[in-house]
């Protein structure tokens, strides 16, 4: 099973996120603050992480930029999915190591899909089959 990273310190946001990923075959594993998914990203080695912005100790923003600097989780895939839609916020996410930016709320529905198209991973992915 592939394993994914949520940082992400509201409930409902992780349960929403955490359901979508789960119902596409993913494994989830989860940070509540940015010190706790600096740790996990650097000795999980997820696929990929759907990285918060707003978090309770450090944001999004530096917890992606530790992981960049980390050696062996330098080029993993870091997703933002905040609540920030201000002019600019796209170009501080990217600015800081995002891979791309998704703004909530998020639909579960069609969030997957969207992750993997900005990841370009293959069509055939879905929920029916659980590659």
């Amino acid at each position: 099973m592939k394993k994914v990273l949520v940082v992400e310190d509201n409930n409902d946001n992780l349960r929403l996120i955490s359901y979508a990923l789960r119902r596409y075959g993913y494994e989830v594993i989860s940070a509540e603050c940015g010190e706790k998914g600096v740790e996990l990203a650097i000795a999980e080695r997820p696929l990929f992480i759907i990285m918060d912005i707003n978090l309770p100790d450090f944001d999004g923003l530096e917890a992606t930029r530790r992981i960049r600097k980390s050696g062996a989780n330098g080029s993993i895939p870091i997703i933002a999915v905040t609540s920030y839609a201000m002019a600019g916020d796209m170009d501080q996410v990217i600015a800081a190591g995002c891979t791309g930016y998704f703004e909530k709320p998020i639909d579960p529905l069609t969030i997957i899909d969207k992750i993997h198209a900005l990841l370009g991973i293959p069509e055939q992915q879905t929920a029916e089959n659980g590659d």
